[in-house]
């Protein structure tokens, strides 16, 4: 089912190496951006009980939430949507699905799954997978272009988000199917909207 609100160009990665900043990263997000909340090394009575407090920041600042975990668990927790690899359960409510993909075979499988938003990752080195393979932005580009669905650029935060100097867009990376970027740790520190 299609979202019943437009896709964010700002989002948001949580996870626990954001720790007691989180609250803080999401209260100075900009209004109409999206949160994904992840924190899947957290034990489960804790977890709800944090997401419930990004849940109210969301509600009162118009942020886009989505839930990292089945459907139905999703729904339960009042998210406005799931996101993970497995394909998305259909609902009478509308519900956004986004999944991540690391490359042409993943965003096909995405897309297939049911995905309305795709995070396209790793774009450039990230502290997350520490010499990890990058995509870089000719080959995110290339993908981006080729996915059937909206794309979002993830990893190498402030690469990603940066805007080129008198480009008149903000994200140089993917065409006509990149819809925004996605920032996961340190993002506290410079998180401003990015035109694209």
């Amino acid at each position: 089912m299609r979202p019943r609100h437009p896709l964010p160009q700002l989002w948001l990665m949580t996870d626990e190496r954001q720790g007691a900043q989180l609250l803080d990263t999401v209260m100075r997000l900009p209004r109409g951006a999206g949160v994904v909340f992840r924190h899947h090394r957290t034990p489960p009575p804790a977890r709800r009980a944090l997401y419930e407090q990004v849940r109210v920041i969301a509600r009162a600042r118009g942020l886009i939430l989505v839930l990292a975990g089945p459907t139905g668990l999703a729904i339960a927790w009042r998210a406005d949507g799931a996101h993970g690899r497995v394909p998305h359960r259909r609902s009478s409510r509308a519900l956004l699905r986004t999944a991540p993909a690391h490359d042409a075979r993943e965003l096909k499988a995405a897309a297939r799954a049911g995905a309305d938003l795709i995070f396209l990752s790793p774009v450039f080195a990230t502290r997350s997978h520490p010499g990890g393979r990058t995509l870089g932005p000719l080959r995110f580009g290339r993908l981006a272009r080729q996915a059937r669905v909206p794309v979002v650029a993830l990893g190498g935060d402030d690469a990603v988000t940066r805007p080129v100097a008198g480009s008149g867009r903000g994200l140089w990376l993917g065409g006509n199917r990149c819809v925004g970027a996605a920032v996961r740790s340190g993002a506290h520190q410079n998180l401003k909207a990015v035109p694209i």
